[in-house]
């Protein structure tokens, strides 16, 4: 008597998503922080960005929201190992806010409202690489998740994208932001496992 009748291949294996290396995959949405979360309202919320000379270019809530948005979905790669697939974003992107903004720097520390910092190269903002996001997954951004907005930088490690992001400092020279000054790596690839100092 025959177990297996003809044509029967066995179970199709899953195919393993593509992660950076040391990566997990996480099915919820883990919530990090280095302090309390910020409760910030939309009616003094703004957008700054200041370049190397000191001049700013700002928007309010009102203003910020009705620019032309993108909607994107993204991986997104955590220091602490989880990665999550498919994340969907709403967002402005900084080739957008950068339009008529005049500079020569080459870098940029984005800040956030609760004194947050983290540094990045300019180029790595522009060309269709990085968002200041304000809805996920169809909803506004809730505050533990960076809302209003957060900064999005999906092919750096995530805390790049800085939460509650109050605007970007445009620099002339590179210097470390809150997490680069404690040892994390100055740029933070996740596919060279850019964790630490040093990697």
């Amino acid at each position: 008597m025959s177990f297996v009748t003809t044509g029967f291949g066995g179970r199709r294996r899953r195919e393993e998503p593509d992660l950076p290396p040391g990566q997990y995959l996480a099915h919820d949405f883990p919530v990090l922080s280095a302090g309390p979360t910020p409760r910030l309202s939309t009616d003094r919320w703004e957008f700054v960005i200041t370049t190397e000379t000191g001049e700013q270019t700002k928007w309010t809530w009102a203003e910020f929201t009705a620019l032309p948005h993108e909607d994107v979905t993204v991986d997104i790669h955590c220091v602490t190992k989880w990665s999550k697939l498919q994340t969907g974003w709403r967002g402005v992107a900084i080739d957008t806010l950068m339009e008529d903004v005049e500079s020569a720097a080459d870098f940029v520390m984005a800040h956030s409202y609760d004194g947050y910092t983290t540094n990045l190269p300019l180029e790595d903002l522009l060309d269709g690489k990085a968002w200041v996001a304000y809805r996920y997954d169809d909803e506004p951004l809730t505050p533990e998740h960076g809302g209003p907005a957060r900064l999005l930088v999906p092919h750096l490690y995530f805390w790049k994208s800085a939460k509650w992001v109050h605007g970007l400092r445009l620099m002339l020279q590179d210097e470390p932001g809150f997490w680069e000054a404690a040892g994390y790596h100055d740029y933070g690839d996740p596919w060279r496992e850019q964790r630490y100092q040093g990697d």
